[in-house]
């Protein structure tokens, strides 16, 4: 089967789309951005294969019928027992890069201390995974070094207590350990844990086991079908550090571009709000750029910028615009930099004024920069397509439409659910151009 994969390497997290000949989007994958680019850019690639994997398991037992209604439950238990069974493995590992990290005289007499509480550190931890992984399970983050992180820490804490150590002596390990992990890509152990995750699932819906050798046969077929990584293009912040050739790069303003077009046909202004930029783009009926504008030299006003709002009011990211969404009291914010907004925020709560009141106005504030972005591109233009993870705030949303009805009258609106995926799609849809209008093939990568 013949696959063109689109790369979007970001300051925070690395996207990757896989879409068919047919120009279908069979696989969507994300992992956060690390030092190391080609590894973000290949696991991201991985995620998205698997995913294309699930797509076509529920293809290919639909047309079954076996399941008769329920085939999404059947699919989400064996999502969630195939990433167990990931966390499982990368949770061994981890603990043997650790172990290994602690042999020697690095820590004297204490080494073997410190070996006992890893051992029972990763013991706790392999306990509760499959916890982390249940139905209804909360996790901040699908990260296996946000999970693991997290967690090992807090354990670590309480082993570290119990048994009288040091803990920075188990937080040195960690330290060191993690970031070999992390680079680490488990392409190998993808059929295993799926075909691991498979007798879970029987064993999670007892339903399913009368009808075993029945949903066998098709996911088998789907396992055997080779998914040919036809053409690949890459883009985004870190493109620059793809391992691609230029033939297979792509500007993130085309892909973008693009990417919003092929979500929504009738798109004619994008605006494009990432990690480390803001983009403002018109595009013609065809999804070819016309003009653009972008803050490419400052932060101020994208996810970093929020990012570190977050930090200082010791919030998670996901809870902004969950708390701005409360205000009852609109408050005008005069910076979006980030080098004064912490001031600024604490000048405000000295005041008196209320958080949820102060978040509301943070985000006006960044929209309002993205509306003088979009102004200098050439204003909005009905359809106006939001992306980038910032399209994901609730309280951004709202902020935007109030501005855009306010600035421009009643507009079509467009926000994806996927739309952290757009440029990945762009690059994607390039890829799939360049081989069946122009006739490229895979060997010039």
């Amino acid at each position: 089967m013949r696959c063109f994969i689109g790369i979007d390497l970001g300051s925070t997290t690395t996207k990757a789309v896989v879409i068919d000949e047919q120009q279908q989007v069979i696989g969507r994958g994300i992992t956060n951005s690390r030092s190391n680019y080609d590894t973000a850019a290949k696991i991201a690639q991985q995620e998205a294969l698997v995913n294309a994997r699930f797509h076509l398991f529920r293809l290919s037992l639909s047309k079954t019928k076996v399941l008769n209604g329920g085939l999404e439950s059947f699919l989400e238990q064996l999502e969630r027992d195939f990433r167990l069974e990931q966390f499982l493995v990368q949770l061994a590992d981890l603990k043997a890069t650790c172990e290994r990290n602690a042999e020697g005289s690095r820590f004297g007499d204490a080494a073997k201390a410190v070996s006992s509480a890893l051992d029972e550190v990763f013991k706790r931890l392999r306990g509760e995974a499959a916890g982390l992984f249940a139905a209804g399970a909360k996790r901040r983050s699908d990260f296996f070094r946000d999970i693991a992180g997290s967690r090992y820490l807090a354990i670590g804490e309480q082993v570290a207590k119990e048994s009288g150590m040091r803990y920075d002596m188990l937080l040195n390990v960690f330290d060191r350990s993690i970031i070999e992990v992390e680079n680490r890509v488990y392409g190998d152990s993808i059929k295993p844990n799926l075909l691991a995750a498979l007798k879970r699932t029987y064993a999670a819906l007892p339903a399913t086991r009368k009808k075993e050798q029945v949903i066998n046969s098709p996911i088998q077929s789907v396992l055997d079908t080779a998914l040919d990584e036809t053409y690949t293009v890459g883009t985004g912040y870190g493109r620059a550090r793809l391992p691609f050739s230029k033939e297979h790069i792509r500007s993130e303003i085309l892909c973008h571009g693009l990417g919003a077009h092929m979500m929504h046909s009738g798109t004619a202004t994008v605006l494009d709000i990432g990690g480390q930029d803001t983009k403002a783009i018109q595009v013609d009926k065809n999804g070819i750029v016309e003009s653009f504008q972008m803050n490419d030299r400052c932060a101020a006003g994208c996810g970093r910028y929020l990012g570190y709002i977050a930090d200082e009011m010791n919030m998670g990211l996901h809870e902004l615009g969950p708390m701005a969404m409360k205000s009852t009291k609109t408050i005008k914010i005069n910076s979006t930099c980030t080098v004064f907004a912490g001031a600024e925020l604490r000048d405000r709560l000295s005041l008196g004024d209320k958080r949820e009141d102060i978040m509301a106005g943070l985000h006006r504030a960044i929209i309002l920069r993205a509306m003088s972005i979009l102004a200098r591109s050439g204003g909005i233009r009905n359809e106006f397509t939001f992306t980038g993870g910032v399209a994901k705030n609730e309280a951004a949303v709202k902020a935007l439409k109030d501005l855009v009805r306010e600035n421009y009258g009643a507009l079509t609106l467009n926000i994806n659910p996927d739309s952290i995926y757009t440029g990945a799609l762009g690059g994607a849809t390039f890829a799939w151009r360049a081989v069946l209008e122009e006739g490229k093939t895979a060997e010039a990568r």
